[in-house]
């Protein structure tokens, strides 16, 4: 009797366990910012980028809700992570396999990428510089239209893949290698 209840308490506890973790996904595809993922692969090596994009709606974005010269989120709710599954460079800088939560810094003319070796932040808790891996300097353009959802992406040609942030009239790229 007593391994009865026993089992049956643990199918419980598993049931709502998964019907929670059910609900936890679909909540996040409804958020105003929905996840989303870039991937590349450079020689069987894996680069995912795991972000929420928001939306513009309307506001000014870069110089205006994202303020130059701050480190930025680059996205909304949790953190940005970038995994790499083998060494790779990163605008020439070194990037040891690993998890690690990225972050930027937006400039009118100049971006910094901020590769950061904590992980697990919650939006804007930036842990600071000490945490820093590297800030890798990205190139900035303009988009040919407004862009009205937050994009990270990769575009491959051979063995380089290179990540671009899009938002609003701007487009933040870097190559990795």
């Amino acid at each position: 009797m007593r391994k009865q209840i026993i089992m049956g308490t643990v199918l419980l506890t598993t049931l709502v366990g998964a019907r929670i973790a059910l609900r936890a996904q679909q909540d996040k595809a409804s958020r105003p910012s929905p996840p989303a993922k870039a991937e590349c692969k450079i020689d069987g090596k894996a680069i995912t980028v795991d972000y929420s994009s928001p939306r513009a709606k309307g506001r000014k974005i870069f110089g205006g809700l994202v303020p130059y010269g701050q480190v930025w989120r680059a996205g909304a709710n949790e953190a940005t992570t970038f995994t790499t599954s083998s060494d790779i460079t990163v605008g020439g800088t070194a990037v040891p396999a690993g998890k690690y939560t990225i972050f930027a810094v937006p400039g009118e003319s100049k971006w910094a990428l901020v590769i950061s070796k904590k992980t697990g932040e919650w939006g804007t808790a930036y842990p600071g510089p000490d945490n820093d891996l590297a800030r890798i300097d990205m190139k900035v353009s303009k988009t040919a239209a407004p862009i009205e959802n937050f994009t990270i992406a990769f575009d491959q040609s051979g063995s380089t893949c290179t990540l671009r942030m899009e938002w609003e009239s701007t487009r933040a790229s870097v190559d990795i290698k």
